[in-house]
């Protein structure tokens, strides 16, 4: 058995529903698979001693899992005012509507399309509910509207998809560009420098004990990719299907389709650069 600690983020044991951090509680969606792990993470954040909550990411259009949200806010004596998307990947935001009608409740997001209500997010937005304080941090990359949200109060930020409790994500090409993720995990690396963030609420996956760590590793496994797919290129691999087969013959084929998509951004990438 590994041990945790020695992992990439120290994960936190196993993932399951429940009090992540004292404003944070997970409620698991039923939609595991090889992409979204154990599942989506959504997340329901409140101040302890309020009565509304925040919900990030209602998931999947399973109704016997948005209602399972509401009743967990509920127990703990709160209602849910506000829905907040990290991005638009179904498994995070394809049961948003049907979940602002249960909840009666706006759905803020960074992408107009996906918005219920006059407010969106971006940059240096700031919400606040029942005392709960969130900062919008800009993350494009996986996808050109991926968003994380900074829990100051508990030292932790939501990160969707853009770092995982498990392995890596995909740069979802042509949205996702891979410019745009090294950016945005600088701009997280730099929340554990100077915010002191030390907690990985993830969109998938365990909590993260040590969110330095996770970025770092996340920081090194691309540059280590990128270097793999320019070395695969300068010998002769020319099309993403053939990089995807040399570069990732590690990995389960069954994922293959999501590595050629981090792949032509790579390339991309490369080119943009004059690498190749």
């Amino acid at each position: 058995m590994t041990d945790a600690s020695t992992l990439p983020g120290q994960p936190r044991g196993g993932v399951h529903s429940g009090p992540a951090t004292p404003r944070a509680v997970n409620v698991l969606a039923p939609n595991a698979s090889a992409m979204t792990l154990d599942g989506t993470n959504t997340w329901i954040l409140s101040e302890p001693d309020s009565d509304v909550a925040v919900v990030v990411d209602p998931g999947p259009q399973d109704d016997g899992h948005l209602r399972n949200v509401i009743d967990t806010a509920e127990k703990a004596g709160k209602r849910v005012a506000l829905t907040l998307l990290t991005h638009g990947h179904p498994d995070h935001a394809e049961g948003a509507a049907r979940f602002a009608e249960l909840t009666r409740t706006k759905v803020r997001a960074l992408d107009p399309a996906l918005r219920l209500g006059d407010e969106g997010l971006g940059a240096g937005d700031v919400v606040r509910v029942g005392g709960l304080e969130l900062r919008v941090v800009p993350t494009p990359g996986h996808t050109a509207d991926s968003l994380c949200f900074h829990l100051p109060a508990d030292q932790a930020v939501l990160t969707g998809d853009t770092i995982l409790g498990r392995g890596t994500t995909v740069v979802a090409h042509p949205d996702g560009r891979l410019g745009d993720y090294l950016d945005s995990l600088r701009r997280l690396r730099s929340l554990t420098v100077d915010d002191g963030v030390h907690t990985v609420l993830p969109g998938h996956g365990p909590v993260l004990e040590d969110a330095q760590g996770a970025v770092e590793f996340y920081l090194a496994h691309r540059a280590h990719r990128l270097a793999q797919v320019e070395t695969a290129v300068e010998n002769g691999f020319r099309t993403p299907q053939q990089v995807v087969e040399h570069v990732y013959a590690d990995v389960d084929r069954s994922l293959w389709p999501a590595a050629e998509l981090s792949v032509r951004a790579q390339l991309d990438y490369l080119t943009e650069h004059g690498l190749i």
